[in-house]
């Protein structure tokens, strides 16, 4: 694969000079994986870092006594996960699931963390895109007294802007399951599906389960929607 096309996919490589793309794409490991597989698991040590090359992921956590499981977050062409084992050194705390077929690259930890001292450019752009995680977490925070729509409506619209496909005169992103939303939005499973329900209604999402995508025709007048319910 061509450092020019890793570095259009990956915003945190398109920070890395070319000497450290050559070299990571040498040392880096492709896998495949079919809908539903574990890719991760939870309380496994931290041995890679892995990118997300096509596909989509839930990234989720169990509580209690293992039965109980929440999707934290999903993800999408583009993005990547296990940092943060790699980082700390630690085991884990999250295992992640592939929701369609994935191709992810993956980079040994030990390599990735001598790449991060070597080039400060990635360094940096790592630490940016760590902060912008956590300022998304912080924001999911701040609508916790929204409405479920509200919640719901966020995590879509995120999502679109993430990962999301130019598709017509809109955006098309796959379609996630109401549990899986519904966890990543703060809210229960019968409150998403009952709002996925009305926005198909009213025409703002439309599902095509053969392809297994969501539509979203519309991301301006979702953001309104988030401007209006946020005071603007």
């Amino acid at each position: 694969m061509q450092t020019e096309v890793i570095s259009e996919l990956f915003p945190l490589l398109a920070a890395a000079n070319p000497e450290t793309l050559d070299w990571l794409l040498s040392v880096a490991v492709e896998h495949e994986y079919p809908s539903g597989r574990a890719v991760l698991m939870e309380d496994a040590w931290g041995n890679a870092v892995y990118f997300v090359l096509s596909g989509w992921v839930k990234v989720r956590r169990h509580s209690g006594s293992g039965e109980d499981v929440a999707t934290l977050a999903i993800l999408g062409k583009g993005d990547f996960f296990g940092e943060m084992a790699v980082l700390d050194e630690s085991p884990r705390s999250t295992d992640v699931i592939a929701l369609t077929p994935v191709k992810l690259l993956s980079i040994a930890a030990q390599r990735f963390i001598q790449t991060l001292f070597k080039d400060p450019q990635l360094h940096h752009r790592m630490l940016q895109l760590m902060v912008r995680r956590l300022r998304q977490t912080n924001l999911r925070f701040q609508l916790r007294d929204q409405p479920p729509a509200i919640k719901l409506i966020h995590t879509l619209v995120t999502l679109a802007e993430a990962y999301g496909q130019p598709s017509g005169t809109g955006v098309d992103i796959f379609n996630i399951a109401a549990k899986d939303l519904a966890d990543v939005s703060d809210i229960n499973a019968d409150e998403a599906a009952k709002i996925l329900v009305k926005l198909t209604e009213k025409g703002w999402v439309k599902i095509d389960t053969e392809r297994q995508t969501m539509h979203l025709p519309n991301l301006k007048q979702l953001h309104q929607i988030l401007h209006k319910a946020n005071g603007g």
